[in-house]
């Protein structure tokens, strides 16, 4: 398996990449490489720093980088040279398996979009984020890669997603549901109601209907269907919300008493852990023939290591394969 990094994406490249990458060669075999896309100077003394000189590993000079505050369109056109864009030219032509980036996410999504051939059957790709819950992880598609859908995306987000909790979290027959402003079938804009149509009449989905915001951590469903637009908002408010969460938590249990906080911290800790999004690598773009992880930009060593287990399970497992096959067309959907 042949997998790029963007070595100059993120908050923090290239230094956490490169240590994400040394740390993830645990999961790949001896056949496998790992290519780090970026500025060459840069990134082997970063390599050599950490001791790094496995083999598997190679450096792919690109002098050219897209900051995380670049308009993407522009930039694509701009940075031809970028580590975003040769990742994406290459997987295009098929000479890498999967390419991840913590960099600039709209440039990113869209390099693959331009550069990489749709799965045959998807209309257009979405991301799809893995949000843990008390009840377990849940798939929320999309967060941004399409924000004015028609109702035909969002069926196929969908279908999606249901391979990838099905292949990838091991949810059998996971339960869909629709994000809208009520439960009641009437709910909902224009393409929610046109979206739910197609949904409900695939009878291959576990269709559970509408849902509001608050269902995503209730239990209620596995998947998360919505514009690219809601699921940013959601997404970044869900982030919010946990950090300030636990800060206050650890705040109000530090001025209670220091003998309260030192019984508590391992209990905060394991909370934590478990809702961590370092854990879940980053977000597949779903859709395009490639795997493509996007990673939150303030990605560490240990985000950047999962995305690479990420990006090997989803390419061993065949997952663009089994969309390809649930995706051949049972009956005539609009365009």
């Amino acid at each position: 398996m042949r997998i790029a990094v963007d070595a100059m994406g993120g908050d923090h490249a290239p230094r956490e990449i490169v240590r994400g990458v040394a740390a993830g060669l645990q999961y790949l075999s001896e056949d496998d490489e790992v290519y780090l896309y970026g500025i060459q100077d840069k990134v082997e003394a970063q390599c050599a720093q950490l001791g790094l000189n496995d083999p598997r590993v190679k450096v792919h000079h690109c002098p050219g980088v897209i900051e995380m505050n670049e308009p993407p369109i522009e930039a694509l056109r701009r940075k031809r040279d970028s580590s975003i864009v040769r990742m994406a030219v290459a997987a295009g032509k098929g000479k890498l398996d999967a390419i991840i980036s913590a960099g600039n996410t709209g440039a990113f999504a869209a390099a693959c979009q331009v550069r990489i051939k749709p799965i045959k059957g998807v209309s257009r790709p979405g991301i799809a984020v893995v949000m843990p819950t008390f009840h377990g992880p849940v798939l929320i598609c999309d967060v941004g890669a399409n924000v004015v859908p028609k109702p035909r995306h969002l069926y196929d987000y969908a279908r999606m997603c249901a391979a990838y909790a099905d292949t990838i979290l091991g949810i059998a027959n996971p339960e869909i549901g629709l994000i809208s402003i009520g439960e009641e079938e009437g709910k909902g804009n224009q393409l929610v109601k046109e979206a739910r149509t197609l949904i409900k009449s695939d009878p291959h989905l576990h269709f559970i209907g509408n849902v509001e915001g608050r269902d995503v951590f209730a239990g209620t469903g596995h998947v998360f269907i919505c514009d690219g637009f809601v699921g940013n908002v959601v997404l970044k408010l869900i982030e919010g919300l946990a950090e300030g969460l636990f800060k206050t938590i650890v705040r109000e249990i530090g001025e209670e008493s220091a003998t309260m906080a030192e019984q508590f911290a391992p209990i905060v800790d394991r909370i934590w852990s478990k809702h961590n999004f370092a854990d879940y690598g980053g977000a597949p773009l779903l859709g395009i023939n490639s795997v493509a992880i996007i990673c939150h930009g303030r990605s560490d060593q240990r985000a950047i290591s999962n995305a690479i287990r990420v990006a090997i399970e989803q390419f061993r497992a065949n997952l663009n394969g089994i969309i390809a096959a649930r995706l051949t067309p049972t009956n005539e959907v609009p365009v």
